[in-house]
């Protein structure tokens, strides 16, 4: 009898297993359609024509799912005062972020990437006077830091382009809540910050995951049926050997 219960015991173990493997394997197959219509999103956001960027009536519904990547353009006035360095690694190097606010005519003001700088000083000076034209990408604001480093608004060491806090160190207000990496232009000064570096690049490893779990659900299988088969030639291996015991007493 104890046998049997575990035999039962056993077949529902299987049982779970291969319909959790399946399941989540299953689930990885979702997963893996979503992000292949998320990077075909995000590739024709990319390369649309520049639209005007959200204003504040629209900030409230900016998403990453809908908004990031965008193709926007924007206008307005540096302020090079606010600029904020915040630690970079690029194919350029390491070095810096160079975020500047951007003040727009209704007042609103929105943080740009300008690009890539190689050290501190002397980032001011290459800040364009006047009415500027900004063409870029959306980008959601980053929150609370980089890897194992929290960022320091009262030192202003920054590990993350988080908007609203590096806002609120500069008591910036009516900001928007994404920042815009700007495309490459032509500048003459030496220390004129390099954009147009930003990676597009998403982590798409759902195909080897739903691989994974659905071979872990096929050797459930193999090994349960390998049992069950191991099972039955041991039982008709004891039924022959008791026919012969019979036979032999006979």
């Amino acid at each position: 009898m104890a046998v049997h219960y575990s035999k039962i015991a056993l077949a529902l173990l299987a049982g779970i297993l291969f319909a959790g493997f399946c399941a989540l394997g299953t689930w990885q197959v979702k997963r893996l359609f979503w992000k292949l219509d998320l990077i075909e999103r995000v590739e024709q956001r990319v390369h649309a024509p520049a639209t005007d960027a959200p204003g504040p009536a629209a900030w409230a519904s900016i998403t990453q799912q809908t908004d990031e990547y965008r193709h926007v353009r924007l206008s307005g006035t540096y302020l090079p005062i606010f600029n904020t360095l915040v630690q970079a690694t690029t194919a350029l190097g390491s070095g810096y972020w160079l975020m500047t606010p951007l003040r727009l005519a209704d007042g609103s003001t929105v943080l740009v990437n300008r690009g890539f700088v190689p050290k501190r000083a002397g980032i001011a000076a290459s800040t364009p006077a006047g009415i500027v034209e900004v063409d870029g990408l959306l980008r959601v604001s980053e929150t609370g830091g980089g890897f194992l480093r929290e960022n320091s608004p009262a030192t202003q060491h920054w590990y993350s382009r988080d908007v609203a806090a590096i806002a609120a160190s500069h008591m910036l207000t009516n900001v928007a809540p994404y920042f815009v990496d700007a495309k490459a232009i032509s500048e003459t000064a030496v220390d004129a910050p390099v954009g147009g570096l930003t990676v597009i690049s998403f982590h798409n490893n759902h195909l080897v995951y739903a691989l994974t779990w659905f071979a872990l659900a096929l050797m459930v299988a193999g090994i349960t049926w390998w049992i069950v088969r191991e099972d039955r030639r041991r039982r008709a291996r004891g039924t022959q050997r008791q026919e012969s015991d019979h036979a032999g007493q006979d």
